[in-house]
């Protein structure tokens, strides 16, 4: 049987997704419009330029560290998402992805950390529970993560990476009827969503559904080959 975890796809996957939310601050920028080194650049001309606001030099910072994050650089996006934060603090955006950062450097305990300060800022960002309960699933807390990704739900009934990440929870529970159930919900709302394909897959084979687990696995290689390798 195989059995996995997500977001870099490990030896068989159960999917971890988590979310990263991009500024509208400066939306008329290269900053925020571009990507990669170009737009890096442009973030830093707005961060070191005397004339920029406040509020603006802490945008500048936020979508430098999302470009950052991007690139697999997480010391250099958590150390803008720092600035952000300093330079206003009430940034609930800052404070979560901050936590997406720590979490993939394996600092769950901080990244768990960020999520409350963002929901408390916000208690209306799902993103921030659906990462939350991410952190909580990483440390074996299934419940927790599971009530995590409720809230998260019930905040955004469309939000396919809760779902899916609930089955991931309820699938490690041995509750493989929910977890099924999850990722059918995951697929309606994304019908590309090779994760969810690919953790239902498994969930079936737990079934004793070897035929339905191999065609859900197969679909879910012809939308990313190298998931689950």
């Amino acid at each position: 049987m195989r059995i996995s975890m997500m977001l870099v796809p490990i030896t068989a996957v159960l999917a971890l997704a988590g979310s990263v939310l991009v500024s509208p601050a400066i939306a008329d920028d290269t900053c925020q419009r571009a990507s990669g080194d170009e737009a890096i650049a442009a973030c830093t001309r707005i961060i070191q330029n005397h004339e920029t606001s406040t509020k603006y030099r802490a945008a500048a910072y936020y979508n430098r560290g999302v470009l950052c994050g991007a690139k697999g650089d997480y010391d250099r996006a958590i150390a803008d998402y720092n600035e952000a934060i300093r330079l206003d603090p009430e940034y609930p955006a800052a404070y979560n992805n901050r936590g997406v950062a720590y979490r993939a450097k394996g600092d769950h305990d901080r990244a768990i950390a960020d999520y409350n300060e963002a929901i408390r800022l916000d208690p209306k960002l799902a993103q921030a529970y659906n990462n939350r309960g991410i952190g909580y699933r990483a440390k074996g807390d299934h419940d927790r993560a599971i009530a995590d990704y409720n809230e998260a739900i019930r905040l955004d009934p469309k939000f396919p990476q809760a779902y899916s990440n609930r089955g991931v929870a309820y699938h490690a529970k041995g509750d493989h009827d929910r977890s099924i159930a999850d990722y059918n919900e995951a697929i309606r709302l994304d019908p590309e969503y090779p994760t969810a394909y690919y953790n239902r897959g498994l969930a079936k084979e737990s079934k004793g559904d070897s035929a339905g687990g191999d065609a859900d696995i197969a679909r879910a290689r012809e939308l990313n080959p190298n998931i689950g390798r």
